[in-house]
């Protein structure tokens, strides 16, 4: 218990950014374990993803949210709402900018949108391994002169630098609660989900250049074996026959190694032996289907909410 008041703390700290500032990476350093996937693709994360950790005697829930930019397709419209949502139901925001770019367009309407929130906000500057620190100190200067912000960490979330000074932060500022998860759970997603972000993950990493966004993995089937093993089967959607060749590649060689490394993930994170089976299909349009956004968790633009 805590030595002031004798209660435990526990509260939500939204990550919120524009594509590719490194939330998913902080949150995994955050975290101490790996729980969301990480590409150099930009809008890589499209659902809110929470993600547990102790300080001590407060629990924070950290909740990594799709990256803010201008949306054009139904989808980037559905991933921002998340991110928005995701801030709007935190007791504090955490601003993940990339130092290296600075105040982009996208940083800029942040600012603007921020300041019709109400609750406390602080600046993360990442990737300061980047830059000089006067470039840094400058940098913070006019992020503060776009927004007021409550505190301003320097840090690298790829290397662990700052990491712990922003985390011991964080937990100041949770409110008294009981906590809200076992002190033993990292991550609040199903093992099905997370299954199937590990396979979406190495489809990206395999297929950057060759594959647009228009993909997205399902896990279907989820059946424990005799032997104690688990055999799983996913379905990665493309909008266009192009595109599953594409996934499959030279008799079958690109989805065998997609296989092969998602595998050896969901192995090494469940600690148990796995069999994974893909399967590519094409469904056109699928962007525009509600229900493929309801397994995403996310919520059809233009659809209320339950």
């Amino acid at each position: 218990m805590s030595e002031e008041n004798g209660q435990k703390r526990c509260g939500f700290t939204a990550l919120i950014g524009p594509t590719n500032a490194g939330k998913s990476t902080l949150l995994n350093s955050l975290i101490g374990a790996k729980i969301a996937i990480v590409t150099h693709k930009v809008q890589t994360t499209r659902a809110r993803l929470r993600g547990i950790c102790i300080e001590g005697d407060t629990q924070i829930i950290f909740v990594d949210t799709p990256g803010i930019f201008k949306p054009k397709r139904k989808l980037d419209e559905a991933m921002v709402e998340a991110a928005w949502s995701g801030a709007g139901d935190a007791d504090t925001i955490v601003l993940v900018i990339d130092a290296n770019r600075g105040i982009e367009e996208d940083v800029e309407n942040i600012f603007k949108q921020l300041s019709k929130q109400s609750r406390k906000c602080i600046l993360v500057l990442n990737k300061i391994d980047l830059l000089p620190r006067e470039k840094l100190l400058e940098l913070a200067q006019r992020c503060n002169q776009g927004f007021p912000f409550d505190a301003t960490f320097m840090i690298s979330a790829l290397n662990g630098d700052g990491i712990n000074d922003l985390r011991t932060h964080l937990a100041g500022l949770m409110p008294v609660s009981p906590w809200h998860y076992p002190d033993d759970q990292i991550a609040d997603v199903s093992v099905r989900q997370m299954a199937a972000e590990i396979t979406r993950e190495k489809v990206f990493l395999r297929l950057h250049q060759e594959l647009p966004y228009a993909s997205t993995v399902e896990t279907t089937r989820w059946k424990k074996l005799r032997d104690g093993s688990i055999r799983i089967e996913q379905e990665i959607f493309v909008e266009r026959k192009s595109q599953r060749v594409i996934v499959l590649g030279e008799k079958g060689r690109t989805i065998k190694k997609i296989g092969e490394l998602a595998r050896a993930e969901i192995q090494e994170s469940l600690g148990i032996k796995a069999h994974l089976f893909l399967f590519v299909k094409v469904r056109e349009k699928w962007t525009q289907d509600p229900e493929r956004y309801s397994e995403m968790g996310l919520n059809f633009p233009g659809k209320k909410k339950k």
